[in-house]
């Protein structure tokens, strides 16, 4: 049995709020990916082009890991990974959804 207190407890501890627009752009990045998979990206410290199709996985598997794990891979913060899994999960559905009807010859009949 849980007490009131230990129930509060529990719900106020999750209970915050985030500021910032990452989600959203692993949602353009997913996106990008989708559309464009070969064409090549680089980092700003990491000087080596490497395709969208590699790097935007590469690079979600990471924010993945770090929310499971609950450390980041390049530093310590209180980064959202559930907001950047998220924005790419809804990057993907939609532009999954777009493709799939982008050339359908009775959708405007």
């Amino acid at each position: 049995m849980i007490s009131e207190s230990q129930l509060n407890s529990l719900y106020t501890s999750f209970n915050f709020s985030m500021v910032g627009a990452s989600g959203a752009l692993y949602g353009v990045l997913v996106a990008f990916a989708f559309l464009f998979p070969n064409s090549e990206l680089m980092l700003l410290f990491f000087p080596v082009p490497i395709k969208a199709k590699y790097f935007v996985p590469g690079v979600v598997l990471l924010d993945t890991i770090s929310a499971l794990t609950g450390r980041s891979f390049f530093s310590p913060s209180n980064t959202a990974f559930i907001a950047h899994i998220g924005g790419a999960i809804t990057g993907f559905l939609v532009m999954w959804y777009w493709k799939r009807n982008q050339f359908n010859q009775k959708r405007w009949n």
